[in-house]
């Protein structure tokens, strides 16, 4: 689930990547700062794109803290902290902890398994503190095993559940954006379910694992592409839609380049690594 929501930093202003850069790094000392060293290991980027989204709604006044970095420590670094970078931390730790859970039941992984157990702490802290969004992850774990044991065909309903958790992790607060915020994530939610299982789709096929692509009997592997891109142009659509009525001026090159931009650069990784595989099978 994790790794599709990115910036294309081809497509950014100089001021605008390094501002990105130091929400990134403000959300790995956050991390560090709230669990510790292994709080660190689940950094991604995805939950950059949260604080970016929080920070431009709320207007949010940054800390500005210059460090060095133990990975890059020829050169010093900056990092802006503030109230939304550790909600983001928060919902970084809860998603990582079910998706270690998960990877444990589908691979039996005992690292995985391990690893989850040290952020039992954690999780219970976080869980004390936001309940709500706690419980919409949990509801999402349950049902989407649901889904998967009952091999649901339906593709709406399987997104949808990815769509619902997003939208309760992007409330971060109950208040007049609260609509609009929960009607971005439920689209954010269902083109990352979707990508992941476009991404999947050709190994659950030969594995037999469960994915709703399979039910939908495309003709070939061309017009199963045709239909994937357009469900996914539809989803990002509405999901830009909700960022457009949102009052946001702090920051919204990012996070229009997120959103027009870096969300597809791993479908175009995935769809030219494909085409490479397909003409070197045709030789």
């Amino acid at each position: 689930m994790f790794g599709y929501i990115n910036i294309n930093s081809s497509g950014l202003p100089t001021e605008s990547k390094k501002a990105y850069q130091a929400y990134y790094c403000g959300l790995c000392r956050q991390l560090k700062k709230n669990c510790g060293k292994k709080g660190q290991m689940l950094l991604n980027y995805d939950m950059t794109f949260l604080i970016v989204l929080l920070t431009g709604l709320y207007e949010l006044e940054n800390e500005e803290t210059e460090f060095v970095c133990a990975l890059h420590p020829t050169k010093k670094r900056i990092a802006y902290i503030n109230e939304a970078t550790d909600y983001a931390a928060d919902m970084n730790v809860v998603l990582a902890y079910h998706n270690l859970i998960d990877d444990w039941k589908d691979e039996k992984s005992y690292s995985k398994l391990m690893f989850s157990k040290m952020l039992d702490k954690d999780y219970s802290r976080i869980a004390k503190r936001y309940p709500r969004q706690v419980q919409a992850v949990e509801e999402y774990m349950r049902k989407t095993e649901d889904v998967e044991k009952s091999r649901e065909e339906n593709l709406d309903i399987a997104s949808g559940l990815s769509g619902e958790m997003m939208g309760e992790i992007l409330c971060w607060r109950e208040d007049e954006w609260t609509a609009e915020l929960r009607m971005l994530g439920f689209y954010l939610g269902k083109f990352i379910y979707l990508m992941d299982a476009s991404e999947d789709y050709e190994a659950d096929l030969k594995l037999n694992s469960y994915n709703p692509l399979v039910y939908m009997n495309k003709k070939d592997a061309q017009d199963m592409d045709t239909f994937v891109r357009l469900l996914l142009t539809s989803m990002i659509s509405e999901c830009a839609k909700s960022f457009e009525r949102l009052p946001i001026i702090w920051h919204a090159d990012i996070l229009r380049n997120i959103l027009y931009s870096g969300i597809w650069s791993k479908y175009e990784y995935n769809r030219l690594k494909k085409e490479k595989r397909g003409n070197g099978e045709k030789k």
